[in-house]
């Protein structure tokens, strides 16, 4: 009976559970979803990591290669992430290049790696000019269940931060690289940042602490999506935004874990 009543009243069936302050599954508006990561997953990766966030569970495969850095940043390297939707993780998403949805999440990523500073592109010069390292960053969703970007994010710091990288030196008689297998330094990780979604059921007095797989289908609009990116010490740098012009005005109360799993209250305001 309640499946039936979800899948015609999907909007009212929602608004039973906010009038008791509690979830479908028993949570309390506030209360986070169980986390858990499990650290070198995919042992062909120089680095990865596998994390669950409720029944969303995303694995990411860090691969590091050598290449020529770009001739207008010499001392640069690069940073490829590449967030994959496949039919197995929901039943909506189909085989083939990918979709609306996956690029997004993609440039989401790479928008977060670049504005958050995680990693300083230059610490992955090798020579200027000459050789510079590149990390190929896949993320797959393994079981989509709402907060896609927030494991995705959480995924790609974790198994970037078990990359191991060899040693790697130019001979100068010969001009080759040289790579020391026996000697490894991991990446320099200079910030942490935090992805945290919400969804603005009815009004901004139903701000919900993360997004369900059935608000993002066609039942219940898409209209009330959005992906806070901060720093670990709180300081936001991005703000990821689906919604129709009406939501031109919305504050968000946001509540976001940070260090020793404080609670960092930031108003977020939607224009």
């Amino acid at each position: 009976m309640a499946a039936a009543f979800k899948t015609v009243e999907p909007l009212e069936y929602y608004r039973r559970f906010l009038k008791e302050n509690c979830r479908p599954d028993g949570r309390e508006l506030g209360e986070f979803r169980t986390t858990t990561v499990n650290i070198g997953s995919i042992t062909t990766a120089d680095g990865s990591a596998l994390v669950k966030l409720g029944n969303t569970t995303v694995i990411c495969g860090v691969k590091a290669e050598l290449a020529a850095p770009a001739v207008d940043s010499a001392n640069k390297g690069y940073i490829v992430p590449n967030v994959e939707l496949p039919p197995l993780c929901a039943e909506r998403f189909r085989s083939g290049p990918p979709g609306e949805e996956a690029q997004a999440a993609s440039q989401f990523i790479a928008d977060v790696i670049e504005n958050s500073q995680m990693i300083v592109k230059e610490d992955l010069c090798i020579a200027n000019g000459k050789l510079a390292w590149v990390l190929y960053c896949d993320i797959i969703c393994l079981d989509y269940d709402g907060n896609l970007l927030d494991a995705s994010v959480f995924a790609l710091l974790a198994a970037l931060k078990n990359v191991q990288l060899p040693l790697v030196t130019i001979n100068e008689e010969t001009g080759l690289s040289e790579v020391n297998l026996k000697q490894k330094n991991p990446l320099i990780i200079r910030k942490h940042p935090v992805a945290t979604s919400f969804a603005v059921f009815d009004d901004v007095r139903n701000t919900l602490l993360e997004e369900y797989r059935t608000q993002q289908n066609s039942s219940i609009p898409k209209s009330n999506c959005r992906s806070l990116g901060c720093q670990s010490t709180g300081i936001p740098f991005s703000l990821y935004y689906r919604g129709p012009e009406y939501f031109i005005k919305v504050s968000l109360l946001v509540m976001l874990p940070v260090k020793q799993s404080t609670l960092l209250q930031l108003e977020v305001h939607v224009r």
